[in-house]
């Protein structure tokens, strides 16, 4: 896999350098030390994968990727120092059109960093190739959160009545964030969502949600039941599953899909064991999953919708869902959430 890398520190680029150049599989295609570069640079010669700073001089690691996925859209993964110290930035750039987000690797000591990035690169490498390369990121609209709003004031302790799964990859957080803003659930409404993002960031995303919405959100437990007026977030890169007792679970299979957590997965559940009304959401994101997930839905009688392409970062999940026939409509974000609205009920936008 040909990897770019964008960065600005000497030192943190050639480590990343190191740890690239240390395999058979993978070269260094170039090395930007400033946004713009960066921008130019993948016009150019475009790489299979960017590795993005975040902090850079000219733009920044967030208006490189939006400018990148617009006009010679790749894969980018965020790799910069502490991205929970920076966590308003790194879903700025997940909304922008980033993969995933990790930790730069340390330079010197405390072993297990050089190997957490090549695991993350591989799994990369395996999305990227699943999802048919570089065509499969389409051009993208600008997206940015509003970063106002405020977590919810409890949650609704009733029965369960309804549910609503969401489903997202590239560009999710944002798209999701979006989604839900100014909306209180109706009494008895579930909501989950699966998120491709790294376990070790879900709870980040989970509080950083929580800031932008009126309901509460917080990250699913081994064991949970669903929570009606709280959004239940998937947390680990075992897949999030939903038992023939309404209990969530976490499963390592299958242990061979390059979507994890997978919406596929969750979806399956949902059209196998939910029994009352459910409505599942399949927004932007690179590659398949949840396609097939949302079809089984469909079949089950309950409602599905897919993110329109025009509104998606990536148009590649939503486009398998419509190539299937897995959604009954197919719209743009903005018109998603009075959908939700007039279909489940409750108050707000």
């Amino acid at each position: 896999m040909k990897i770019a890398i964008a960065n600005d520190v000497a030192m943190a680029a050639e480590a990343l350098r190191r740890v690239v150049a240390s395999t058979a599989e993978h070269q260094v295609l170039w090395i930007a030390r400033t946004g713009a570069d960066a921008v130019r640079m993948c016009a150019d010669n475009r790489p299979d994968l960017i590795l993005m700073d975040l902090n850079m001089p000219e733009l920044d690691g967030v208006e490189a990727t939006r400018q990148i996925m617009e006009h010679s859209p790749c894969a980018i993964l965020v790799v910069t120092g502490r991205p929970q110290d920076n966590v308003n930035q790194v879903f700025r750039a997940l909304g922008a059109g980033a993969l995933d987000v990790t930790a730069t690797p340390v330079l010197q000591g405390q072993p297990g960093g050089d190997a957490e990035l090549l695991a993350k690169i591989r799994t990369m490498d395996k999305l990227i190739r699943h999802s048919g390369g570089n065509q499969a990121m389409l051009p993208r609209t600008a997206a940015n959160p509003n970063g106002n709003g405020h977590a919810g004031d409890g949650a609704d302790t009733e029965r369960v009545t309804s549910l609503l799964a969401i489903g997202a990859s590239t560009g999710g957080p944002v798209a999701v964030s979006k989604l839900l803003a100014g909306w209180k659930a109706p009494r008895g409404c579930a909501i989950v969502v699966v998120q491709h993002i790294d376990q070790h960031f879900a709870d980040n995303f989970a509080r950083w949600l929580g800031e932008q919405l009126e309901m509460p959100v917080r990250a699913a437990e081994e064991g949970d039941e669903l929570v009606a007026g709280t959004i239940l977030i998937a947390k680990s890169n075992d897949h999030l599953t939903l038992d023939q007792n309404l209990r969530l679970r976490y499963d390592i299979h299958p242990k061979d899909y390059a979507y994890r957590p997978s919406v596929d997965v969750f979806f399956h559940c949902v059209a196998q064991h939910w029994k009352g009304d459910a409505v599942g959401v399949l927004l932007t994101g690179m590659g398949r999953d949840g396609a097939e997930g949302l079809l089984a839905m469909r079949r089950a009688g309950q409602t599905t919708i897919a993110q329109d392409q025009a509104s998606s970062a990536v148009y590649g999940m939503p486009r398998a869902a419509a190539e299937l026939d897995a959604a009954q409509m197919i719209l743009p974000l903005a018109k998603i959430g009075p959908v939700l609205r007039s279909t489940l009920g409750g108050r707000g936008q």
